[in-house]
């Protein structure tokens, strides 16, 4: 029997939530704020656009702004070309989040769609204006594909309206905190938070500075709870909280290197001399790395990157400096 006509899986229960989202501050994906939905596609895994007789026509016509979308190809009309050639489920859905939110006049151009490492399954990330249009504009987006793929999409009419009524409300506070020092990693987190506070920075702290310890599953899926930070300490890129696709070092690097785009262009950054991958992420984010000699005891550990730390932030000369 030909694709074409071969009864489907029923999009509605095939294509789901797993997590839905937002990120406040800077995260694993970018730096701006992004709503983050993890789906399940099934047996659209196997599905493609170009395997519905009608689809992109029936997309285009209910969200003609999708024509100016540049995707991956970099130019004006680059996701239909790829709708047309054949795209899945959840990149679908990443674009029709930011048509529609574009719609309603919020200026929301970033997005990505990755695969997990689980068969049919992907994390999505899209920006947005208002938290809340965001978070909504995911889960109608999800709506409109299984529409799509169903063949019954008719228009985005009650989309649209539920996204206006929702922009007319007030928006949750921006991410505007500012901290003396941002501390992450997989250990010896509060051992550092405590061994600073006990070395001669207690001026600092007496005038209402904080010291915040976050830790890497935060990151991943809240982003940083400020955004200005003086100082940043990464102890290490060993992490055990978060799934395990993001404890792969390239990964595990990248979502512990979040810290540094808090602080200040040619601010410090201070890391284990040994772990020259986030020596590169922070020089690479404009940053400059101060290195302390690790230990595999937690509290030596931990004494020599808080001493690092406040040398750096009083401002005496820095005795390991490798940037």
């Amino acid at each position: 029997m030909n694709d074409d006509v071969r009864p489907r899986p029923d999009p509605f229960s095939e294509i789901r939530i797993l997590t839905l989202h937002n990120t406040r501050g800077a995260n694993y994906w970018s730096r701006r704020p992004v709503t983050r939905l993890d789906v399940a596609i099934g047996a659209y895994e196997h599905i493609s656009s170009a395997h519905v007789p009608g689809f992109t026509e029936q997309l285009v016509a209910a969200l003609p702004g999708l024509e100016e979308h540049r995707c991956s190809v970099g130019t004006p009309g680059g996701f239909i070309q790829r709708l047309r050639e054949g795209t899945y489920a959840a990149h679908i859905v990443e674009h029709v989040a930011l048509a529609l939110q574009n719609i309603i006049g919020h200026d929301a151009g970033f997005g990505q769609t990755r695969g997990t490492g689980e068969l049919g399954e992907y994390t999505l990330v899209f920006e947005y204006v208002h938290e809340t249009v965001g978070l909504r504009a995911a889960a109608l987006a999800l709506d409109v594909v299984q529409q799509a793929f169903a063949g019954t999409l008719d228009g985005v009419t009650y989309a649209v309206a539920e996204l206006r009524a929702l922009a007319e409300t007030p928006a949750p506070a921006s991410v505007r905190q500012q901290v003396l020092c941002g501390i992450t990693g997989g250990s010896a987190r509060k051992e550092t938070r405590d061994a600073l506070m006990t070395l001669d920075i207690g001026s600092l702290v007496a005038e209402g500075e904080l010291i915040v310890d976050v830790s890497p599953a935060y990151l991943l899926h809240a982003g940083l709870p400020y955004s200005h930070s003086d100082i940043a300490i990464i102890l290490d890129a060993n992490v055990h909280d978060v799934p395990e696709r993001f404890q792969q070092p390239e990964r595990a690097a990248r979502l512990v290197s979040i810290v540094t785009d808090a602080v200040p262009d040619h601010g410090i950054v201070v890391c284990p001399a040994d772990a020259h991958a986030l020596h590169d992420l922070v020089r690479d984010a404009g940053r400059r790395v101060v290195g302390f000699a690790p230990s595999t005891d937690v509290h030596e550990h931990a004494q020599r990157a808080a001493r690092a730390a406040a040398t750096a932030l009083t401002g005496a000369p820095i005795g390991h400096d490798v940037a």
